[in-house]
């Protein structure tokens, strides 16, 4: 077996921002939304609603949809004797925690330049596997019908100088209008959270503009589930536009085999039982093909090979240089 241990310039590692769509077969907007009764109906139904693709039992798994109250209302309490522990409350407190990084903070909406703390947020979580790394901020379009009401969201990372940061990683305002282009910023209707997949709506706002139906937020709610609201808002706009981005690290090695080295074929047959080359020919003029490549740690384990796609013959008169690309 032949060893060459690989020189600092040898290794080469590059990273580059692979963007894709992100919904399932690769779908950039997505215009179906279904629930299962299955899950709604359990414990995590009273939490969150899966959003998926088909309504068969081929659909994934699309995005989530959850409301959350900062007091507690709108929803019905874990039991009754947990006067305002509702589900409502964990759902505002998981995504408050997850977001901000303190269980103190709350969120706060800017409207007509009056910034405020809402009581009621829709939270859309982007499911992991279709997001992958991180949003592509600026690809959004979020659409909402209620009756003859429409209204279209995306984020104004296209237009503010500097980014926001929480402890979610990067934070944009939603404002109407499409794929990065602002039509109003007077009322901002909820927040972008690229890094984690999260998008937050100030629940008051749709309604009070008409593009989600009016919430009950009355204390231990047990009627409609206000995730149903927005829901149907979402299935009747039926329009969703998302690309998803990742960084794809890829470490490059340049394997290299000068004239003189790697001209002997490595194969135990060619050696007769005392040593010699079984072919005299071999001597003077040998020749070999390179077929593939192995890649060993200083203890001589066997990492991964590279197979070469057709055999690369080689000889005193030839270099080769094989270059293998390890993507992760």
């Amino acid at each position: 077996m032949s060893y060459r241990r690989f020189d600092t310039d040898d290794l080469v590692v590059s990273a580059d921002s692979i963007t894709t769509p992100a919904w399932t077969n690769n779908v950039t907007t997505l215009t179906t939304f279904f629930t299962s009764s299955t899950q709604t109906a359990t414990n995590a139904g009273k939490y969150y609603y899966h959003i998926y693709d088909t309504g068969s039992a081929a659909g994934e798994i699309q995005f989530a949809v959850a409301y959350g109250h900062r007091k507690g209302s709108g929803s019905a309490l874990f039991n009754s004797g947990e006067d305002g522990k509702s589900y409502s409350s964990a759902v505002y407190g998981q995504f408050r925690t997850l977001i901000t990084g303190d269980e103190d903070t709350d969120f706060t909406f800017t409207s007509a330049s009056t910034s405020y703390t809402p009581d009621n947020l829709y939270f859309i979580s982007v499911q992991r596997s279709r997001f992958r790394e991180k949003i592509l901020p600026g690809t959004m379009d979020l659409k909402f019908t209620n009756g003859s009401n429409n209204l279209h969201l995306t984020d104004n990372s296209k237009v503010v100088s500097t980014d926001t940061f929480v402890d979610a990683g990067r934070q944009y305002s939603l404002y109407s209008g499409s794929l990065g282009t602002i039509d109003n910023t007077t009322i901002e209707y909820g927040k972008l959270y690229p890094d984690v997949g999260i998008i937050a709506l100030d629940a008051n706002a749709l309604s009070k503009h008409g593009f989600v139906s009016t919430i009950n937020s009355s204390s231990n709610h047990t009627g409609t589930d206000n995730k149903n609201l927005i829901f149907n808002s979402l299935k009747t706009g039926a329009y969703f536009k998302l690309r998803a981005d990742e960084t794809l690290s890829s470490n490059f090695i340049f394997v290299r085999a000068r004239n003189s080295e790697f001209n002997y074929s490595t194969n135990p047959s060619n050696i007769t039982g005392s040593g010699e080359l079984r072919h005299s020919v071999m001597i003077d003029n040998p020749q070999s093909y390179i077929t593939q490549v192995g890649l060993y740690n200083d203890n001589n384990d066997l990492l991964a090979v590279a197979k070469l796609s057709t055999p690369l013959l080689k000889d005193f008169t030839k270099e080769a240089l094989v270059r293998i690309k390890l993507d992760f």
